[in-house]
C-alpha cells in the first residue's frame, strides 16, 4: 500500500452522494474531493495511522492528515488557492466521527476497499507463475466479501466446482447450502455471526489441477494473500484447516493439534487456526465447539 495507490482508489470512489451536505449541490465529477475530506482523513488513518488535523479553509472546516511528521492532504485540490497549515489542530478520530460523517466514511472505506482488491484480482489473472499447475477461471474474483471484515476466514483452495462457479459463498450452483457451509453456520451461531456475511479468502488462488502442487501455488500467492490482508485489516483471521494455517503462521509446527484453537500474533495479524468444517472431518463440529465458545468469551 502506497499514498498514491490509495489516492487513485479514493478517486474512483467517491461521489456526490459521499459528499458534505453542506455543498453536495457544488459537487462535480471535475471537483471530486469536494466536501470528501473529513472522510478521507479517516480513511487515510486507518491504512496509515498518524494524526488527522483540522484547519479552517475560506471560513470552513477541513481535515487532513499529519504522517511521520508530514502533511498529507488528498482532499486540497477543492480549494482554489494554496492553504496555510500553520494553525493546524489534531483532532480526536472519535469526535470526528459524527453520524453523517460515519456514515459516510464507511461507505466510502468499503468502495475503497473493493477497488483496491479489484487490481488484486487483477494481478491474479494476468499472472502466469503456476500456469501449467492450475486451471483458470472464466472470472476474476480471488476474494468473497462480506458485509464485515473483522473476521476474515482463510480456505485452501478454490473448489472446481466451488462459489466460483455457483457465484454464491457455501452454496452449490442450485443454491443448496454446502455440508461445510452447514456446520461452519452451526460454529458461527456461537460467536452471532453469519458465514455469509463475512468475507472468505483462499491460500492458492487459483484450481490446482494435482493436489501435489498446492504447496508450491501457495507459496507464488503469498504476496498476493499478504496485499489482500493489508487492504481489509480484519481483526481476527480464522485459518480452515492445517494448509491456510501452515501457509501463513511463521513458525513451523509437526502436527496440526498443537496450534489448533490457539490465537497467534504474525505481522500485526491475529490467526486462529480451526479443523476444517467439511464433514469429512471427525472434528469438523464437535472438535471446533470449544474453540468457538472461548471465542465468544474473548468477543464479550
Amino acid at each position: 500500500m502506497t499514498i498514491k495507490k490509495l489516492e487513485r482508489a479514493l478517486l474512483n470512489s467517491y461521489s456526490q452522494e459521499l459528499c458534505y451536505e453542506k455543498v453536495r449541490n457544488h459537487w462535480t465529477e471535475e471537483n471530486k474531493t469536494l466536501g470528501m475530506c473529513a472522510i478521507t482523513a479517516l480513511v487515510v488513518n486507518d491504512y496509515f495511522k498518524g494524526d488527522i488535523a483540522k484547519i479552517k479553509v475560506e471560513g470552513i472546516s477541513h481535515y487532513f492528515n499529519i504522517i511521520d511528521n508530514k502533511i498529507i492532504d488528498l482532499t486540497k485540490n477543492q480549494f482554489k488557492r494554496e492553504i496555510d497549515y500553520n494553525d493546524y489542530k489534531i483532532v480526536n478520530r472519535t469526535d470526528l466521527l459524527t453520524e453523517d460523517t460515519k456514515n459516510r466514511y464507511q461507505i466510502l472505506k468499503e468502495k475503497v476497499i473493493k477497488e483496491l482488491l479489484q487490481r488484486i484480482d487483477q494481478e491474479v489473472y494476468q499472472c502466469t507463475l503456476c500456469q501449467n499447475l492450475v486451471e483458470k477461471f472464466p472470472n476474476s474474483n480471488t476474494v468473497y466479501l462480506g458485509k464485515n471484515n473483522d473476521i476474515v476466514l482463510i480456505g485452501e483452495a478454490p473448489a472446481n466446482n466451488g462459489w466460483r462457479k455457483s457465484h454464491m459463498l457455501w452454496k452449490d450452483i442450485n443454491g443448496k447450502i454446502l455440508p461445510s457451509g452447514v456446520i461452519l453456520q452451526k460454529l458461527f451461531d456461537i460467536i452471532n455471526k453469519d458465514i455469509f456475511e463475512t468475507t472468505f479468502l483462499e491460500s492458492v488462488k487459483c484450481f490446482p489441477i494435482e493436489r501435489k502442487n498446492l504447496k508450491t501455488c501457495s507459496k507464488k500467492c503469498r504476496q498476493i494473500i499478504e496485499k489482500q490482508l493489508e487492504i481489509l485489516q480484519p481483526k481476527l483471521i480464522i485459518t480452515l484447516g492445517e494448509f491456510p494455517t501452515r501457509s501463513l503462521l511463521d513458525f513451523k509446527f509437526k502436527k496440526f493439534q498443537e496450534v489448533v484453537g490457539n490465537i497467534y500474533e504474525v505481522n500485526g495479524y491475529k490467526i486462529l487456526p480451526i479443523y476444517h468444517p467439511s464433514p469429512i472431518s471427525p472434528k469438523s463440529y464437535k472438535g471446533n465447539i470449544p474453540i468457538f465458545e472461548n471465542l465468544s468469551k474473548i468477543k464479550k
